[in-house]
């Protein structure tokens, strides 16, 4: 069923080809009491895009979440921090009126002429048909996952007190995200929630605090509109975790590596 809210292709759609000013979130995006972040990272993502003078392949994102993103009025800061012949370093901050809430930075580089080493990272990936969608009304879930198709192939659930180290699951957007390939992989890769949360099983509450994507593939590059996430808990330890991940396409290649430093507590 699709989201009564605004889509995130509507959003993209009013940003396209900015590379700064405002944006405004629609009700539906909230995610407790903060935007969902792989909405504001993606946002991020593409007013950087937009500040090159030509079009590169993006290599690599790091993000970091300072406060709660409100649903509202954001406003987006970018300037290029350097461009060499074949990188461009970028840098860009979202704020909520004077407070910012997150700050980005990217570099995108053409291709050198160099060794090359394919990735030989092997993952089990269920078939989709074998899971069913994720139903919204089956215990409480943020509004904004109304927007994505998810089907949760293992392991993670949050509040289950299961004691799980990995969590997997197939997701797609239920709009037509291809004209915003950058944003399309960013705010799917920010869907797994921290593992850590289901060795818990009554409520905790988890957000992150960084966040780096380096991409394997260009996003442009990448067919299809299914990924599949397959996200370790690496480490927990006084109230912080981290947690590593593999996004893949639907043909199995991989395409991106995440890592999140996440706070958690009771």
């Amino acid at each position: 069923m699709m989201s009564d809210t605004t889509s995130m292709q509507e959003i993209m759609e009013n940003l396209a080809g900015t590379a700064g000013g405002s944006v405004q979130i629609p009700a539906g995006w909230a995610q407790g009491r903060a935007v969902y972040g792989g909405l504001v990272a993606a946002i991020a993502a593409d007013a950087m895009a937009n500040l090159l003078s030509a079009p590169r392949p993006i290599r690599s994102f790091l993000g970091n979440f300072v406060a709660p993103a409100p649903e509202g009025d954001l406003a987006i800061k970018t300037e290029i921090l350097r461009e060499g012949r074949a990188v461009v370093q970028t840098r860009a901050d979202i704020l909520s009126g004077d407070q910012v809430c997150f700050t980005a930075s990217a570099a995108f580089g053409d291709d050198r002429p160099g060794v090359e080493m394919v990735p030989d990272k092997a993952v089990h990936m269920p078939a989709r048909d074998s899971v069913p969608s994720m139903q919204k009304d089956l215990r409480p879930l943020p509004g904004f996952l109304d927007n994505f198709d998810i089907r949760w192939t293992g392991g993670g659930v949050p509040m289950s007190g299961s004691k799980d180290r990995r969590t997997s699951m197939w997701v797609r957007h239920r709009s037509d995200m291809n004209a915003f390939p950058i944003a399309k992989i960013i705010s799917i890769a920010d869907m797994p929630p921290p593992v850590i949360l289901s060795h818990y099983d009554q409520p905790a509450r988890a957000s992150t605090m960084s966040w780096s994507i380096e991409f394997i593939v260009s996003p442009e590059q990448v067919q299809g509109d299914w990924f599949y996430l397959d996200f370790a808990l690496d480490a927990a330890a006084g109230g912080y975790s981290q947690q590593s991940g593999s996004i893949y396409s639907e043909s199995g290649a991989l395409i991106a590596l995440s890592r999140q430093c996440m706070v958690y507590f009771e």
